[in-house]
C-alpha cells in the first residue's frame, strides 16, 4: 500500500513528496531491471524491443503475442528470461492433433490404489512459450487462453492456481497460413501486446554468426531477480502515477479507434470495421505505467502512451477490405490516430 493510501487520516501528506520518494525508490529498483537485461544479453544479441515487451508484461500480469519468422530467438529469449530468475519454463509446440489435456493436464487412473490422480500439464510453469499457437484447433487455444485470464486450471473436480508470476508468450508465423486456425478476435484481446519481431541489424547478425562459428559457449546466465523481487516490483509499478489528463488521453485514443471524430481522422472510418475493446485502454494504461517505471519515473507521460499504443492496440483493431486494397495496416492507423489526438 502506498504512503498516500496508508495515510487516509493524515491530511498533511503531500502528493508531490510522495512522488519524489517513489521516484527515488524506482531509481534504485530500476537497477534490478538493468541487471536482468544484462544477464539476458549474455545469450541474446539484439531484440531489445521483444525483451522490453516481455519485462513489461511480466511487471503487469500481461501476456505477449509475438509475430515473426522462425529463427529469431523467440524461444531462447523467454527461456533465458526464466533462467535469469530461476523460474520454471515450459515450451508447448502447438500442432493440429494437440488436445486441451495435453496443455492443462488430466486425471490418470492408478491401478495399484484403484483411484484417479492428477497429472499436471506443461501449463504449470511461470514462463510458457506457446509455439505457433495458430497451429492448434480452437479447443486447445481456448484452454490456454482461459488459463491466462483466470490464472487457474480445473482438472476433474479440482481447481489449481497457476504460479505467480505467470507469463505466456505465444508465437505465430505471419507467412505460412496453410493448415492454421486463426485466433478469434475475442481471444487475441486476452494478450496485452502483439509484437512484431524483425530481423537483427547487420552488425547484430555478424555477432550472432561469429559466436556460432567460433563455437564459444555463452556466459552462464546468473540469477538477477527472485520471485520475491518480481512481486515487489509489480507492486511498485501499480503505484506509478497516472494523471486524469493522461487517462482522458488514453480514452480519446481508444474512442478514435472505434469512431474517428477528429476531422483529420475521418478518412480512416472506411478502413475500420471495429475498434479497441475497453481491455485495450486498461492494458495501455498498465503498459505505460510499466514503461515509466523502466525509464526510472514515478509518473506516466504522453510519450509512454504513444510508444505503447501500437503494441497494445494493433491486434485490437479490425480492418475492412478497403484497408487491404489500399495496403493500410493497423499500425498505420494507430500512428495516425496518435498523431492527431490532442496531447495533454
Amino acid at each position: 500500500m502506498s504512503e498516500l493510501k496508508a495515510s487516509e487520516n493524515n491530511e498533511s501528506v503531500n502528493p508531490a513528496d510522495h512522488l519524489r520518494k517513489l521516484n527515488d525508490q524506482i531509481a534504485l529498483e530500476k537497477m534490478a531491471i538493468e541487471q536482468l537485461k544484462k544477464e539476458i544479453s549474455k545469450v541474446i544479441i539484439g531484440q531489445g524491443e521483444m525483451i522490453d515487451s516481455l519485462i513489461i508484461a511480466l511487471l503487469t500480469d500481461g501476456h505477449v503475442l509475438l509475430e515473426g519468422l522462425p529463427g529469431l530467438a523467440k524461444t531462447l529469449t523467454v527461456k533465458t528470461l526464466s533462467q535469469a530468475m530461476s523460474l520454471d519454463f515450459s515450451r508447448i509446440q502447438f500442432t493440429p492433433d494437440l488436445l486441451p489435456a495435453d496443455v492443462t493436464g488430466t486425471m490418470i487412473y492408478q491401478q495399484k490404489s484403484e483411484s484417479f490422480a492428477v497429472r499436471k500439464g506443461p501449463l504449470f510453469a511461470s514462463f510458457i512459450l506457446a509455439d505457433e499457437i495458430n497451429r492448434a484447433p480452437a479447443k486447445v487455444q481456448s484452454a490456454l487462453l482461459e488459463a491466462m485470464q483466470e490464472r487457474q486450471v480445473t482438472i476433474g473436480e479440482e481447481s489449481f492456481k497457476l504460479p505467480d508470476p505467470f507469463l505466456v508468450m505465444a508465437t505465430q508465423n505471419p507467412i505460412e497460413q496453410e493448415g492454421t486456425y486463426n485466433l478469434p478476435e475475442a481471444q487475441k484481446d486476452r494478450f496485452m501486446m502483439k509484437v512484431s519481431v524483425g530481423y537483427p541489424s547487420p552488425a547484430e547478425e555478424a555477432l550472432i554468426i561469429r559466436s556460432k562459428i567460433q563455437g564459444s559457449e555463452a556466459e552462464k546466465v546468473k540469477k538477477a531477480l527472485t520471485k520475491k523481487d518480481i512481486l515487489r516490483l509489480k507492486s511498485l509499478v501499480k503505484e506509478v502515477y497516472l494523471d486524469e489528463k493522461i487517462e482522458k488521453y488514453i480514452v480519446d485514443i481508444i474512442n478514435e479507434t472505434r469512431n474517428p471524430s477528429i476531422p483529420a481522422l475521418q478518412d480512416l472510418a472506411p478502413y475500420i470495421s471495429y475498434g479497441s475493446s475497453p481491455r485495450g485502454g486498461i492494458n495501455l494504461a498498465l503498459a505505460s505505467k510499466a514503461r515509466a517505471f523502466m525509464e526510472g519515473r514515478s509518473f506516466v507521460t504522453p510519450d509512454d502512451i504513444k510508444v505503447m499504443s501500437v503494441k497494445v492496440l494493433n491486434h485490437r483493431i479490425g480492418l475492412t477490405y478497403e484497408a487491404e486494397v489500399d495496403e493500410l495496416n493497423a499500425e498505420d492507423i494507430i500512428h495516425k490516430i496518435v498523431q492527431y489526438v490532442e496531447v495533454p
